[in-house]
């Protein structure tokens, strides 16, 4: 499995984007340039160097997946009918991970992919440890019993930060959630724009 190495925020500033809206991010003090030395040398995008912004934003928002996953999901929605760019954010929103970000049993999606990693999480009452694992529509996603009391889950489930989007159903007092349907692009409560027609071009070029 790869490992991501660089820092969470270091893709805020790198992207110039608040990914995730959250209060602790550098770029609400002010620092907006790309980190390193030549952080501030930014220069007009060209097209390709725009879809690649696009592809990087949307892989960094899901917790800075692979690009070997990334292309995987690509690939499958294409070959979906309908619309790739939404079929793409459909299926990105299908990761187990992803759901248990939405759910706030996590405060970042990193966070809900390790809760995943470490088994603190169940699929239909079954224990899953995959946090690319396909979520489908009607099911239920809960925290396993022991883990209920993490300090982390229950700062995430009483965080006003963000709020539990509509194609999901939520209990927190229980700990479980339920993914009603796969959501359309402006179902997603993204923070920043997203864009994934660019990453559709990126692809096809």
């Amino acid at each position: 499995m790869s490992k991501r190495i660089e820092a969470k925020y270091k893709i805020n500033r790198r992207l110039g984007a608040n990914l995730w809206g959250r209060s602790k991010s550098p770029l609400n003090r002010g620092k907006e340039n790309p980190p390193g030395q030549h952080g501030q040398r930014r220069k007009k995008p060209s097209d390709f160097g725009t879809q690649l912004m696009a592809k990087q934003k949307l892989k960094g928002y899901y917790g800075n997946i692979s690009e070997k996953q990334f292309r995987r999901l690509y690939d499958e929605a294409v070959r979906r009918r309908g619309d790739t760019s939404e079929n793409l954010i459909g299926l990105l929103e299908c990761r187990l991970d992803a759901v248990v970000y939405r759910l706030k049993f996590a405060p970042t999606p990193f966070a809900a992919r390790q809760l995943v990693n470490h088994c603190h999480i169940l699929v239909n009452g079954k224990r899953v440890n995959i946090p690319s694992y396909r979520v489908n529509e009607g099911d239920v996603v809960s925290v396993k019993t022991k883990s209920k009391d993490m300090a982390l889950i229950l700062e995430a489930a009483q965080s006003g930060e963000r709020d539990i989007p509509d194609y999901l159903e939520v209990d927190h007092k229980e700990m479980k959630g339920k993914f009603i349907r796969i959501p359309k692009l402006g179902d997603v409560p993204y923070a920043v724009q997203m864009e994934p027609n660019l990453v559709v071009e990126f692809y096809s070029r």
